[in-house]
């Protein structure tokens, strides 16, 4: 499997089972792509870390894609910089570490 096939198996898992980043006002990127370490690093900002939920969607994001995309291991998520830097940065961090998110097993 080339690396560019596995960023896209990346990029259609989120954008097919995680709908409400882009339909509620965030975006995602994959920024990297070791396939022979089996890793990926996705960026989420815009609305996502102003939302509630968006601790729940990273852990989702981090929990679900090496289950779902074959030949991928480990899932890093992080905070969009730049244009697409977050809202509320330090908020999210925040809510991450709490433990109300520990076993949130969303229903997408």
């Amino acid at each position: 499997m080339s690396t560019e096939s596995l960023a896209r198996q990346t990029r259609n898992y989120i954008s097919n089972n995680v709908p409400q980043i882009q339909q509620h006002g965030g975006s995602f990127e994959v920024r990297d792509v070791d396939e022979a370490a089996g890793t990926a690093t996705v960026a989420i900002g815009g609305a996502c870390s102003g939302c509630g939920i968006a601790p729940m969607t990273m852990k989702l994001i981090r929990q679900r894609l090496p289950e779902s995309v074959d030949g991928l291991e480990n899932v890093e998520v992080v905070q969009s910089g730049g244009p697409r830097a977050a809202v509320m940065p330090s908020k999210t961090s925040e809510m991450d570490e709490m433990d109300e998110y520990e076993d949130y097993s969303p229903p997408f």
